[in-house]
């Protein structure tokens, strides 16, 4: 018996503006708000390249003046310090009613960091936490920031897992305020891995670790503005993705994010 629960999966096509996003997260908030019963929801997309900063972040992490940001520049409503998002980095927005899921906002972040541990284990990599911070690292680079919020036990925001995005915009800031700390992404490991090859996997971790069954929308479900790409079936990635690949110099790269 199949004791998982759907949820619907929004998958948009193309790099999306960040306002646009939050836009899509704060409708999906309010339907699982006027009815705590209704179906959870999943977003999973790449940004187009900005800056966020969380509700309390320092603007002393900024590297440039905040009136004239090199980049669109978000004040949002979730934990965090300032992070950066580009094409090649997936982002994934879990909008559920964490009542169900434990109702720990804490072991939450906890089972997100996990979803990326568990993709990583698939792909014979040794990721890590780092004690006292939230995130998950790959031999000392943040591969993964993570920043969520909630309001009455229905998250927003979520994670970003760095694939193959070009890292220079992290020089102008100093990431999640950590400046001892670089910043990864999986293709200094993996070189072949783009986003569309790691996205079932992490699809699938997130299944697994929150007891969900991910669909596509139904009449009725869609969102404003949102192209829905041809559904087809998620295959699982591909073993030759799988071979252990040393990076040429992770450390040379930028700092670490946090969405």
């Amino acid at each position: 018996m199949d004791t998982n629960r759907s949820a619907i999966l929004y998958e948009p096509p193309g790099p999306v503006p960040f306002a646009r996003a939050w836009a899509w997260q704060r409708q999906l908030q309010q339907r699982l708000l006027a009815d705590p019963e209704a179906p959870e929801a999943v977003l999973l997309l790449e940004h187009e390249p900005c800056y966020t900063l969380g509700r309390g972040a320092s603007t002393a992490h900024l590297r440039f003046d905040p009136a004239d940001p090199p980049l669109p520049l978000h004040r949002i409503d979730r934990g965090g310090e300032v992070t950066h998002h580009a094409p090649g980095q997936l982002v994934l927005y879990p909008v559920l009613n964490l009542q169900r899921h434990g109702g720990d906002l804490h072991a939450y972040l906890r089972a997100l960091e996990q979803v990326v541990l568990d993709l990583l284990a698939e792909l014979e990599l040794p990721g890590e936490r780092c004690p006292g911070r939230t995130g998950v690292w790959l031999e000392g680079c943040k591969l993964a920031a993570i920043g969520v919020g909630a309001r009455r036990w229905i998250s927003q925001h979520g994670l970003a897992l760095n694939v193959d995005c070009a890292l220079e915009g992290f020089a102008a800031i100093v990431p999640c305020g950590i400046a001892d700390r670089p910043v990864g992404r999986l293709a200094d490991w993996r070189p072949a891995l783009t986003c569309s090859d790691v996205a079932p996997g992490l699809l699938g971790q997130l299944e697994r670790r929150f007891a969900l069954r991910l669909r596509p929308p139904r009449e009725g479900e869609e969102l404003e503005g949102m192209e829905q790409p041809a559904v087809s079936p998620r295959e699982p990635m591909a073993p030759s993705l799988t071979g252990a690949v040393a990076p040429e110099n992770p450390g040379s790269s930028a700092l670490s994010p946090e969405p």
